[in-house]
């Protein structure tokens, strides 16, 4: 992906960079202070060596020195043997400022990043969630955002640190010797050539390390998902084997980004050792023919390979870098998604709504396929118990999912209490309404946590209140915990009708001016779905009231029941009046009472 397409990344970065000007700031000054401190650590041995031991004249800068080396060598000796340890001492200490500083600005770019990218997550369709695996969006969360740590944060200073030691290295090689300094001139451009091989076949293989990476993930968070069906279909080996494939492939590439670093390293480490080779045999000679001096070899020979180093460092940065790139990309993808216009917040607050629902000629259809809505019109009056009855695909669920503002019709307006529900801020408009789904979704939390996630703020007396209203008070207080139990993941310890009170719990809990349904007892026993009703019928009072209906045994409690057919209003009515009629209700009513066919009416 070039680097114009990361657009929305690079702007978070430079954001948090320039939150960070501080920090970054000081780790910069631990930089140069190192690189100064690499710069000096050859050159007290090298006054030992030319200036005491050998009695070499010093420069004319530092002449007068001269006497106090040569009057008292064992003293000098001393003294210069432990400025190795103070530089030594000076160069961990800016190590230290700058690793320090480096890594918390590392840390909390993922913080940050995590968090926009969950928050960005919450804001996209559900389209894009029903196409994109889990498993594949909670590693881009994970494990993309953690490889660009070291890269965004402590690798832009490394860099930086490492470009100050070459470029010093450089100009002292120059000054030392300026035919000794064309050695390391000759060496450079294959080691920059070795780098940028290094960067683009890593880039390359860290995008499809990462892409399999992401596939792995989703296949284990989709089998554990579905691990009761698995089981009950004995398909356990099947999925060992579609998880050693996944697997095997993501290791095949593992396997081949090691490959591309280790063979990098080594040809790097070549170059340094000719390099080193070269600047021994030739200084070497210089020094016999009195040319340099020895001190002067060992300055040059330590610079040398010191200035290797940084190299060798910079294409490790090169593979770390590739793989951060391929990382930013997924992420981008991410970024780059607009959230549709059906979840964008903004907007009227609606306040207490009184539940007039109208559908104006609303024509859907969900991307890539036919229309599910055409036309459609109704109206809903405040305070109507109303009931969605139809075949599969008639589209039932639909019309809760456009009321929800999950989506967007194609043409056709819905209106509520007489506004566009566009005008609505999305999260003020869904807290006046109350969900209950034929899927009771539960989080892993505790059982007042869970009833208390429509309204937070509720105390513990109006949530046993709303669970008394709910039957499912006696429960709750049989449990080991009682409000305080936490229930396991979708609270699997629990029976389909305690969750589906629980259910109603919430929605009883938040007060809401409108109330969804989604068929709640579709999938209980009869004395379940006996509680959950008369919970239904105290939850529906003084309030308008949508069921989405699969079967019709209690469709005598609803004012109204609209038909549908194809994506339009086929018949409405109560439910004695469509019986009566012998229409479309009375087909689905009859084969239903003939054959117990619930999935007639889903």
């Amino acid at each position: 992906m070039p680097q114009r397409k990361l657009r929305r990344f690079t702007a978070f970065l430079r954001g948090h960079l320039r939150a960070n000007l501080g920090p970054l700031a000081l780790g910069a000054v631990g930089i140069g202070g190192y690189a100064a401190a690499e710069l000096l650590a050859p050159w007290p041995l090298k006054v030992i060596l030319d200036h005491v031991l050998l009695q070499k004249p010093l420069p004319t800068l530092f002449h007068r020195l001269e006497g106090a080396l040569r009057s008292r060598p064992e003293f000098s000796i001393v003294l210069l043997s432990s400025a190795i340890l103070v530089i030594a001492a000076v160069k961990g200490g800016f190590a230290y400022l700058q690793v320090f500083l480096t890594s918390r600005i590392g840390y909390e770019l993922v913080h940050k990043l995590r968090q926009e990218l969950f928050r960005h997550l919450q804001r996209l369709s559900l389209s894009f969630h029903h196409g994109t695996r889990a498993g594949d969006l909670l590693a881009k969360i994970t494990s993309d955002t953690s490889v660009l740590k070291d890269v965004f944060a402590s690798g832009l200073l490394e860099l930086l640190g490492h470009a100050l030691t070459l470029a010093g290295m450089c100009a002292v090689l120059i000054v030392l010797n300026g035919r000794l300094a064309l050695i390391a001139a000759v060496t450079l451009p294959l080691l920059c050539w070795t780098i940028f091989t290094i960067y683009r076949r890593g880039k390359r293989s860290a995008r499809r390390q990462r892409e399999r990476e992401g596939r792995v993930a989703a296949h284990i968070g989709e089998v554990l998902h579905l691990t009761p069906l698995v089981r009950a279909f004995a398909r356990e080996r099947l999925e060992e084997e579609r998880f050693a494939k996944e697997s095997a492939e993501t290791l095949d590439e593992s396997i081949r980004t090691a490959r591309v670093e280790a063979a990098a390293s080594r040809t790097v480490e070549l170059v340094n050792a000719f390099g080193v080779w070269a600047a021994v045999l030739f200084g070497a000679l210089l020094a016999l023919w009195r040319e340099i001096t020895p001190g002067d070899l060992l300055v040059f020979s330590a610079y040398l390979s010191a200035m290797y180093k940084p190299l060798r460092h910079l294409a490790k940065l090169s593979t770390q870098f590739s793989k951060a790139m391929a990382s930013a990309e997924r992420i981008e993808q991410i970024l780059a998604t607009e959230a549709d216009d059906a979840n964008r917040v903004g907007g009227i607050d609606p306040g207490c709504l009184r539940g007039d629902i109208e559908f104006d000629n609303v024509t859907f259809s969900y991307p890539g396929g036919t229309p599910v809505l055409r036309n459609l019109s109704f109206r809903i009056l405040p305070g109507e118990h109303v009931a969605l009855a139809g075949g599969s695909g008639a589209g039932k669920s639909t019309i809760a999912n456009l009321l929800l503002r999950f989506y967007q019709p194609q043409s056709g307006v819905i209106r509520v209490d007489g506004k566009d529900i566009r005008e609505f801020d999305g999260e003020a408009y869904r807290r006046q309404i109350g969900l209950v789904m034929q899927d009771s979704l539960l989080f892993g939390a505790t059982v007042a946590e869970n009833l208390a996630y429509g309204k937070p703020e509720a105390t513990r007396a109006e949530i046993e209140n709303a669970a008394r209203w709910s039957a499912a008070h006696d429960f709750i207080a049989a449990l080991p915990n009682g409000y305080d139990t936490i229930l396991t993941e979708r609270a699997a310890t629990l029976s389909g009708g305690q969750r589906q009170r629980l259910c109603l719990t919430r929605a009883f809990l938040k007060r809401p001016s409108l109330l969804l349904l989604d068929e709640p007892t579709a999938a209980v026993d009869a004395e379940s779905a006996s509680l959950i009703h008369q919970s239904i019928a105290a939850l529906q009072r003084g309030r308008t009231a949508l069921m989405i209906a699969h079967h019709f045994t209690h469709m005598d409690q609803f004012d109204r029941v609209l038909v549908l057919r194809n994506g339009q209003l086929a018949e409405s009515g109560s439910h004695a009046e469509l019986l009566h009629r012998k229409g479309p209700y009375w087909e689905l009513f009859q084969l239903q009472q003939i054959h117990g066919m619930e999935a007639v009416a889903r």
